[in-house]
């Protein structure tokens, strides 16, 4: 339904800033949702930070105050901004949308891209 395609991610000292983007392609006019998910090695999958396609925006309780997710609409993108990172925030970030298409509820993930903070 959703094409995904994630950039921005990479390594980082402690108290650093980054930038992620998420471009998205296919039935984009079918997006209700769009976020941002990480995966720490031996963690599960969790959520960053979420935008709906009416801009409402919700947040992990360890990222608010320094993580910022937006969307350009004109540009299918996503992005998260990142800021004073911490060694814990290093993960794999997963881009992700959802929504409905003919009926039926999705959701795609993009490819992810490696975070790492170093202390």
């Amino acid at each position: 339904q959703v094409q995904l395609v994630e950039a921005g991610g990479g390594l980082v000292q402690a108290g650093g800033s980054l930038r992620l983007s998420c471009a998205a392609s296919g039935s984009i006019f079918s997006i209700s949702t769009m976020g941002w998910y990480r995966q720490a090695p031996g963690k599960q999958r969790e959520v960053v930070a979420t935008i709906t396609s009416g801009g409402s925006t919700n947040y992990a309780d360890s990222v608010k105050g320094r993580f910022t997710i937006s969307r350009d609409n004109a540009k299918n993108t996503v992005y998260l901004q990142m800021g004073s990172l911490k060694a814990e925030d290093t993960a794999v970030y997963y881009c992700n949308a959802r929504g409905i298409v003919l009926g039926q509820f999705y959701t795609d993930w993009g490819q992810g891209t490696q975070v790492t903070v170093s202390s």
